[in-house]
């Protein structure tokens, strides 16, 4: 198979590089298209950089120019498309860019897909595969009563960022409806695991407590998130790839939510375990409640009961095998943590600074 994966050098993209050309056999040839904004690193990718099979590609997925030559250079077989603008706070400061990526660079690149495909022999055209990754925060928000989103829940979104990602799969949707594009989705829950960016609440409180600084948490702690651990993700999605019926959503979570106090709890729980203070405190006394950031969802909940039932999938890692790995990746790889902190992020949220 030759795959054409957009955002390829970001946090869930970069796992599914590195899972794809060292567990599979049957990838030929992965194009890994990246635009490096401040979240892309061409250090996640270190372990391949020498693997003949994989070509990165700097570039952005709104240029169709590109797209373009790249599905008739490399023959791809099958996209999967990851680039996207993904941080809440970021589209509350600025949300035209979410928009530009999300939105326009989603249908520049199918625009782009169906021209290649609709030109492709028989064979290979009932081969050809889209998928589209999304998020869960493209169904809003839900009360602590309120059943999980499914597949069937009306979107309703309640930040820049959602709404692009809505856009998006909407518009995923209306190719497959209008053109016959065989496009698949996935709406996934809050990813967690290595190479993650830190200004994500995991990887930011790890960096937080290890410098000794303050570990700030929105409003009172107990908005809840369902969180899957990254390497299960990427098994999910090539799962659907293979598999997946065409035109069809599946949900893909984690069955671990978790309010963020609880969360920051057990990480400082475990750093206290892994890399005590020379104090002799608990990273706990570091907390600080800050100002909750506007339109802040209050719970998300997915229900994968769809993937399980029809494609076998179900998490492997729990939650608490899930962050012990995390955390003991950070503390192994505080170089590439140096190295991101030595850019222009400076570990910042909404609500933190003045």
């Amino acid at each position: 198979m030759r795959l054409l994966v957009t955002g390829g050098a970001g946090f869930i993209g970069s796992n599914f590089v590195l899972q794809q050309l060292g567990e599979r056999q049957d990838v030929e040839r992965l194009v890994n298209l990246d635009k490096l904004t401040y979240a892309g690193n061409l250090a996640n990718l270190a372990p391949v950089e020498k693997d003949n099979r994989h070509v990165f590609v700097k570039g952005d997925i709104g240029d169709g120019d590109l797209i373009a030559k790249l599905f008739a250079e490399h023959a791809i077989d099958a996209v999967v498309n990851f680039a996207a603008e993904s941080h809440v706070d970021r589209s509350i400061d600025g949300p035209e860019a979410f928009v530009q990526t999300n939105v326009v660079g989603t249908l520049r690149l199918l625009q782009a897909a169906r021209a290649y495909w609709g030109q492709l022999p028989p064979e290979k055209k009932s081969a050809f595969r889209f998928l589209h990754v999304s998020t869960d925060e493209v169904y809003g928000s839900l009360r602590p009563q309120d059943p999980a989103f499914t597949e069937e829940t009306p979107f309703a979104p309640n930040s820049p960022y959602a709404a692009s990602k809505a856009g998006s799969d909407h518009l995923v949707r209306a190719f497959h409806h209008t053109y016959g594009l065989p496009v698949l989705t996935t709406n996934c829950s809050n990813n967690y695991g290595p190479l993650q960016f830190p200004e994500k609440l995991i990887p930011l409180m790890i960096q937080k407590a290890l410098e000794g600084g303050a570990l700030p948490i929105y409003g009172d702690g107990l908005n809840v998130r369902d969180w899957l651990y990254v390497r299960d993700h990427c098994t999910a999605i090539r799962l659907v790839l293979d598999r997946g019926q065409l035109g069809e959503t599946y949900n893909v979570g984690g069955l671990n939510e978790q309010p963020n106090l609880a969360v920051v709890d057990t990480l400082c729980a475990l750093l206290d375990e892994l890399r005590a203070r020379a104090d002799g405190k608990s990273y706990t006394t570091l907390k600080t409640f800050v100002k909750d950031r506007p339109g802040h969802d209050r719970r998300y909940a997915i229900d994968c009961a769809k993937i399980t039932r029809e494609l076998g999938w179900q998490p492997a890692e729990s939650f608490a095998t899930g962050l012990r790995k995390t955390v003991e990746w950070y503390l192994g790889n505080q170089p590439w943590c140096a190295n991101i902190s030595s850019g222009n992020y400076r570990q910042e949220r909404l609500g933190v600074l003045s």
